[in-house]
């Protein structure tokens, strides 16, 4: 819940908050996650992060359905290290196929799965993990 309550707290393009977020936990759920990704890592709960294209912000040609839902992921996967949960970022997957698996409308799409759970006691951290390019690499003073 409280992982859930940090995505509803965060925020989106003039509060509009297209998010939608599924809870997938049954073992029903969990195999339909598994053929779309190879990414679940066995975590015994995922959320899919979606965003809803009726609702979200928009501008001439942009919308802002994808930056707000991934605004909301972050929070979310903040919150989860926070409670000491393993979270990673999904995006190995299919929109079109996670649409049909869980019979989402056109208007709702995909940004990312999220599994969460404990780490296992073998877990091997990425090398890339806690690598970070300094910051005169990616910022620049203007």
């Amino acid at each position: 819940t409280k992982i859930l309550k940090a995505g509803r707290l965060a925020p989106t393009a003039k509060d509009l908050q297209p998010q939608k977020i599924y809870v997938i936990e049954s073992e029903e759920a969990l195999s339909k996650i598994d053929k779309v990704t190879p990414c679940r890592y066995g975590a015994p709960i995922c959320l899919l992060i979606c965003s809803d294209k009726n609702i979200a912000w928009k501008n001439n040609d942009y919308s802002s359905y994808e930056s707000d839902a991934a605004i909301v992921a972050t929070h979310m996967l903040l919150e989860a290290t926070n409670l000491g949960l393993g979270n990673i970022w999904v995006r190995h997957f299919d929109i079109a196929e996670v649409q049909k698996e869980f019979n989402l409308p056109s208007n709702v799409v995909p940004i990312c799965l999220m599994p969460l759970g404990y780490a296992s006691d073998d877990y091997k951290e990425s090398p890339l993990h806690n690598q970070r390019k300094e910051l005169s690499e990616t910022t620049t003073y203007l």
